[in-house]
Order: C-alpha cells, then structure tokens, then sequence
C-alpha cells in the first residue's frame, strides 16, 4: 500500500513517500526533487513539470501556471481579474460562472477548468510517485493553504477525484510543517506538563501564513491560533525588481518589456535568480539579459541594500500576521520557546531579520524549507495508513475563520442565528442542534466575518432538511441536525434525525431508544461531541443556546425556563455537572425513535456529477494520447539513435566485418533515414519508425553479429581448449593407476575419454574452418555452438572425474583415536559426513592426497 504526500505549491511540487526507513522525498525523471507547478500544450501532447516550464517562454500562449488561487473562484471575482492581467495565458468564464484557461491542444481550442489543470499537474506527481514506489499510488494527503475556504477545498478535492487519487486529508500547510517537527521531538514535555509553545512562519511564492502551536508528548494541538497575509510572498519581491528594470530598460534603451510577453517572462526568470543570488551575496550582482528585445542585450545590477530599500513596504506587511497571531493566542513573546521557518522566501535575509526582530530570538531553520510541507503530509497519510506503523501522535487542527448558521423561524419576521464554530475551534467537530418543527426547514451557513476571510463570497451553502413532519398530536416534532467540520476542513451539514415516540407496545422494536440514552452521542473522528440546542419559542422571538452544558443567551430570555428535557450536557462532563445541578424528581423514561432524514444541500461553488464524469473521461483520454505520444517518440528517438552509433561504428571497430560494397549500400542508406527523418519523416505514426528500424537492422545485425562472434569465440574457444586439457589429464592419470582416481569404474572413464577424443576432433574442425573464413563473411563456427560443446562436454566428464571415494570401514579396536586425544571431529553438514583424518606420519594438509576416510563413533 503506497503512502504518499504532495505538497501542491503555487510555484512548485514536491512528493514525499513513506518507506521502511522513515520518509523520504522523491525526484522526477530529471533527477529533481522539485516539480514546477506548470502545465503546457502542445498540438500532439501535454507537457507537464521540468518540461512545460523550459516551453515556458517559447509557447507562452499555451503554457499554465499560477493556476492554484483561483479553485472555487468565479470568473468576474476581483482577485482573478486582477491576475489575468499578469498571465501570459487566456483566461475565460465557464458555464458555471468559474474560471477556465483557453489553449490550443492538438490543433484545436479546448477550455479547460482550474480542477482540470490541477488535475493534470497531480496526474504528473502521482506518475512520478508510481514510478518510484513500482507500485500504484491512490491514497494520498494533499497540502492545502490554511487560509483557502470551504469552496476553494471542495474543488482541490474534485481535482484529485478527476485523477483518481484518494485524498485522505487535505491537510492545512501549517499543520503538516507542525507534525514533521513534533513527531522526531523526543524531549517534548509529558502530557500533564506545560506545553511547549512553537511559532512557524511560512513565506511561500505567493502567501504568508504562521502559526502557534502547542506541543506535548505525542500530541500536536494546533488550536491556538493561526494567520496569514495570503498576498504577500516571493511573487511580490520578484514583482518589484521587475519594475525596477523594466524601468531602467525603459529610460536606457528605449524598449518597454511589459509589451512583449516573451520579454517580459524572461525578466521574471532573471530576477528570480538575481533575488536568490542577493540573499547569498550583499555585493553588487550583475543581470545580463541577451538578445532580450530586437536583438537588443540589456544589462543591469543590483545589491542588498537596495533590494531590501525597493521591497521596504513589503518587509512591513510581515509583522501584521505575526501581531494578529499573538493578540489571538493571547501569548508573550517570551512563551515562545522557538521559531521555526520554512518556505523558499524566507530564505530572504531582511525577512529573517523581521521575524527575529519581532520575537526577539533567532529563527531555526531546522526544517527543510521546502520539503517540509511534502514530509508532514506522508507522516499524515502514514498515520492514517494501516499500512505502517507510527509513533503515536493525535493531531488536532484549527478552522481558520468562525462559522455561523442561520435559518427561518417560524414567526415570519425573525430569524434565528447562531455561531457553530468560532474563530481556531479545534477539527474536526462535530455539534448537535435540535430543533423543533412542523415541517421542512431550511439552514444557511456562512462566515461569520466577511472582512477576515480572502475570499469574495461569505456563504457557504444551503441545507434544506426535508420530510419534517408534525407529531400524531399535532405538537412540534424534535428535529437534531448535526453539523461538522471534517478532516479537509470543510463545514458540512451531515446528518439529520427527527425523535419520535414511541407506544409502550412497540418498545422492544430495534430501532427504539429511551430519551435519557438518546443524549449519548457518538464520538466522531477524533473529537468529542458538544451538544448545541436551539429551542425555538412559540412566537419565534427567543432563543436560547446550550453548549458544554452551559447556556449562553442569544437574546432576551425567556421566561419560562426550558424543560430539563431540552438540556442535552457533553456525554464526557454529564457526571462532572451533575453534582453543581439541584436535585430533581425522577421522570419516566419516554421511548423513542430516530428517523433519519434526507439533507438538501446547495453550495456555493460545487462540480456537478455529471460534470465531474465527463472531466474524468477526458482526463483518461488525454493521459492516453501522452502516453502513445510518448511510445511514438521513443521509436522515432530509437532509429534516429541507431542511423548515429552505427554510422561511427562503421569508421571505428565494425570497419573489418562488412565488405566494401555493403559499406558503401549500408551508408548511402543509413544518410538518407537521416535525411527523411528530419524531413517527410519528422512526424509519422509509431509504426512507420518501427518498420524503418527493421529495415536498417537487416543490413546492421549481420555486422554487428560478425563483430561480437569474433570478441567471443577465441575466448570460448580457450575455454573449451583447457577443459580438454583437464579431462585428457585426469584421463591420463587413471590409466596410469593413481590413487586419486582408482575408485572409478572403468567404463565411465571410456566415456570421458571418447567424449573428450570426439571434442578435439570437433574443435580442430571448427578452428579449421573458422581460419578460411574473412572477418566480413559470416563465422564457420557460432559461439552458440562452443557453449553447446562446453555443456556436453561438463555434462558427460564432470560426474564421473568428482565421483567421491567409498568409505572405508574401520573396526573400533583400531581407531587410532582415544578419549585422551586432542584432536576434534566436526560434522562437516549432510553433504560430507566422511571426516578427513591427520595421517600418523605428519599433518593433515587439504592438498594431501593420501588421506583416510573413516567412520568415527
């Protein structure tokens, strides 16, 4: 089972797996652990990765990048209009009011969805995963930003779901940083102890998140607060040398960069470096750009201190996240015993210098940088995984902005709204509300503050509870909703369950339950349940709310008190409460039932089923046509190969086993498959290069046969010359009686001798015929052949001349060995069980040959 962790960046990709010896993170094909985040298209494939970024400049049109920000946004959302003005790419509305890219794939116009885009940026990580892991890859934990919105989550996931990925968890980048740090930590404190208090900061290509987290012994809590500038990261810096040149380009030479696409792009790339070179070097670093526009060379430069003077504003909006995160965790400076960075921004001396300023101790740099994110997510998707087995480590996370609900009452002039989750509420959670209804209602949810959230719309979406009825006597029936936020970080309404009772005569049904019991909730994924309940009053004016068995007024309340059936504690603090509640009568347990009710939901932004099928079959069609694109490419690549080497190996060590004549055909032929192929051949089908390297390999494989018989065969031939010699000697010492050889039955040593006499006469043969033969004919004798000869001849001599000696029975009154004797047998396994004796007269060397096997008891 593969374990898997992208880190899906702005600018760039990173994969990290999970192996027996820990997490490790894996390079593509160009032996990069870096991925580009950068799609392009081409009129016969896509290019994804390494490769669509070098095509970056020269098909701008038709290459995209900087597409992460704009899942779940509409097309006429302010954020993406103001970005389409910096793409070198076509921004268009889709039919669902998104956002889609215009390109040119194979000589036609296609439009494609952000979650298509990204869905083929994720085909190439898990393809680069697969090829690593030689193993499928589905499950997986993707990185999402802390800031992005229930929307913005719902179509990364669709974008997974289109490549077929299983994403466990889309896991919030801080988070993951936070769990790649905690879970080597041998030195955290016990769980009864303090905490220890970790600030991360990270300044990727385009955001800037941070995040205080609390660390005890195997456990993460990452509740105390996070905050983030989603608009400032190393795109801005790279944007103001950008202007600072095109500028200086302007007044020096009189050309305008922002006119030309191409120009324009190259700037970028040159600037990117320049920003990475100053933060390694405070001297003056050049930029020289060639033939940048009508042939033109630019040049320029730019040191530290100017950099850090031009970037001034920027540098100041990095202390607005880090005082927003300490006003809502309410710590000191001092309560924070590190910080820690990562993020390819960071890297930045002036915004080192920022953040140690801030908390007044240096920054650690423990972490890698870039990979961090990739290595939380695969420790995440280990954990979840039932594949490995993890140090034990809960992780809890945080929802980023509050969220609130709203809904109708029953009067026609009021609603009813109340907060769910408030601003870093732990997740995933799960609350109850109940309500009491007639009929079916209808809940809004929303972000409670507009202004605090990166996103234009602050509606989440619409869940209509549906077959709400009144009870058999007409009162209002007992609705409970329950309501989550789950482990991607998106709110949901999940289920809903009206409470009926039931007659005493069907209480022994299944489905039946006592009120007093149906309080008890289940615990769901890693938290435990809160009880919220929404009593809703006759007019509609009051509401009251009970969270955590405490009741917190909405509005003003109401006179009569609430009935103590309405009061739903925590499951986990009921008998804690119970001894500060008076005492109260016994009541009769009523008997109920639950009826499960369908839920309505209407989000705000949602890929519909239909949609999302035909954006996975067109995903499936495209990585096909890639990979016969690919297979097509690899033949064309191999007889260009081929008409290259062979071309050289013909003037070097193939010169002496072709004729003249076929040298001079093979030649002309092998110049004029050059010439097609970078001609009428430049773009053929797969099996138009295939019959083209057939036909060249009926002239080649002659030739390079001849080539390597004649590096084998002398070679063979020694061989099968000394075992002759071998065979012939042993044979030689049998008839003259030697010991070594005189168990041997005599018939068996006839056959080696006639199989050696018969191999001799062979071998001269061949050596004979082989010698009539020009390097340029074909060869009398193939090397095929001498190993056949060797075989045969291993197979007839061997058995006979390693036939081991008989044993030779002693009797025990003349073992020459006593109990007083020093010398020590050993069982030497099943195969030898005869024990070589020391002769009598001097010691036992193994290249004796006069030795005595005897049976020792």
């Amino acid at each position: 089972m593969a374990v898997v962790g992208f880190d899906l960046g702005f600018q760039s990709c990173y994969i990290a797996v999970a192996r027996a010896g820990g997490i490790e993170t894996v390079a593509n094909e160009f032996s990069d652990r870096c991925t580009p985040s950068v799609v392009s298209f081409g009129s016969k494939n896509r290019a994804i990765g390494v490769s669509a970024k070098n095509q970056q400049i020269t098909h701008a049109h038709n290459t995209v990048s900087n597409f992460k920000r704009f899942h779940g946004r509409a097309f006429n959302d302010s954020f993406v209009q103001k970005e389409k003005e910096k793409l070198s790419y076509d921004l268009v509305p889709m039919k669902n009011g998104g956002v889609g890219v215009k390109v040119m794939y194979m000589d036609e116009e296609h439009i494609f969805s952000v979650e298509q885009i990204s869905a083929m940026l994720l085909t190439k990580l898990k393809e680069t995963a697969e090829s690593n892991l030689k193993k499928p890859v589905t499950d997986c934990v993707i990185s999402v930003p802390s800031f992005f919105t229930d929307a913005e989550r719902r179509s990364l996931l669709d974008a997974a779901q289109i490549v077929g990925l299983n994403c466990l968890r889309l896991m919030n980048d801080m988070t993951a940083v936070a769990l790649n740090y905690g879970i080597y930590k041998q030195d955290l404190p016990a769980p009864e102890e303090k905490p220890r208090i970790v600030v991360f900061v990270d300044m990727g290509h385009s955001a800037f998140q941070v995040s205080a987290c609390a660390f005890n012994k195997s456990k993460l809590k990452v509740v105390l607060g996070t905050a983030f500038d989603p608009f400032l990261g190393g795109r801005n810096f790279d944007g103001k040398l950008v202007d600072y040149f095109c500028a200086e380009i302007k007044s020096k030479y009189k050309l305008d960069p922002k006119t030309k696409v191409r120009a324009l792009l190259r700037l970028y790339q040159e600037c990117e470096k320049l920003k990475k070179l100053m933060s390694s070097n405070s001297t003056d670093i050049p930029l020289n750009i060639e033939c940048f526009m009508n042939d033109t060379d630019v040049s320029g430069k730019m040191n530290r201190s100017q950099f850090e003077e031009l970037c001034a504003d920027l540098l100041q909006r990095i202390e607005m996240p880090l005082l927003s995160l300490m006003e809502q965790t309410q710590l000191k400076v001092e309560d924070v015993t590190a910080v820690e960075i990562v993020g390819g921004a960071t890297r930045i001396p002036a915004v080192k210098e920022r953040i140690a300023k801030f908390f007044g101790k240096d920054v650690s740099t423990t972490l890698n940088a870039d990979e961090a994110i990739a290595r939380g997510c695969a420790l995440q998707c280990a954990i979840l995984s039932p594949a490995f087995k993890v140090r034990e480590f809960s992780v809890t996370d945080a929802t980023p902005f509050p969220i609130s609900l709203l809904w109708n009452t029953e009067a026609e002039d009021t609603e009813g709204v109340h907060e769910v989750f408030s601003k870093n509420h732990a997740a995933p959670f799960s609350k109850v509300l109940t309500f009491y209804r007639k009929g079916p209602f209808e809940l809004e949810a929303f972000y409670s503050d507009p202004n605090g959230v990166p996103y234009p719309e602050s509606k989440i979406g619409k869940y209509v509870i549906q077959n709400v009825a009144a009870q058999k006597d007409g009162e209002k029936s007992k609705v409970k909703v329950k309501v989550r936020v789950n482990t991607h970080g998106i709110f949901s309404v999940s289920t809903a369950s009206m409470v009926e009772p039931v007659k005493s005569e069907e209480s022994e049904d299944v489905g039946v339950e006592t009120e007093v019991e149906s309080q008890d909730q289940r615990p769901i994924e890693n938290s435990s349940d809160k009880n919220i309940q929404q009593e809703n009053s006759e007019a509609g004016t009051q509401s009251q709310v009970q969270t955590d068995g405490q009741q917190a007024s909405q509005s003003p309340p109401s006179s009569e008190p609430s009935s103590e059936e309405n009061k739903i504690p925590d499951v986990k603090k009921t008998n804690e409460k119970k001894g500060d509640q008076p005492p109260e009568a016994k009541k009769p347990k009523i008997k109920v039932k639950n009826v499960e009710l369908p839920i309505e939901a209407n989000l705000v932004w949602q890929l519909g089923k239909d949609l999302l099928n035909m954006y996975i079959e067109t995903e499936g069609k495209m990585i096909m046509q890639d990979k016969l694109e690919k297979e097509r490419n690899e033949a064309k690549n191999a007889v260009e190969e081929y008409v290259y080497e062979f071309r050289d190996k013909l003037s070097g060590p193939y010169e002496k086993f072709v004729c003249e004549k076929d040298l001079q055909g093979f030649s002309a032929l092998l110049t004029e498959t050059e010439g097609w192929l970078y001609e009428e051949g430049e773009d053929e089908a797969k099996q138009v290069y295939v019959n083209k390297l057939e036909d060249l390999k009926k002239l080649g494989t002659p030739i390079e046969m001849r080539y390597q018989e004649a590096e084998e065969r002398p070679k063979l031939l020694e061989e099968l010359e000394h075992k002759l010699q071998y065979y012939a000697t042993i044979a030689g010492e049998f008839r003259n009686k030697d010991e070594k050889y005189i168990h041997i039955d005599e018939m068996e040593m006839m056959k080696v001798e006639k199989c050696v006499s018969e191999m001799v006469e062979w071998m001269n043969n061949a050596v004979s015929a082989q010698a009539k033969k020009s390097l340029d004919q074909d060869p009398a004798v193939h090397s095929s052949e001498i190993k056949g000869k060797l075989q045969e001849l291993n197979n007839v001599c061997e058995p006979v001349v390693t036939q081991p000696k008989p044993k030779v029975d002693s009797p025990k009154e003349e073992n020459p060995l006593n109990e007083q004797s020093d010398y020590k047998t050993e069982d030497m396994g099943d195969d030898d069980k005869n024990s070589e004796m020391p002769q009598q007269n001097g010691e036992c060397h193994p290249s004796d040959q006069n030795t005595i096997s005897m049976d020792l008891d």
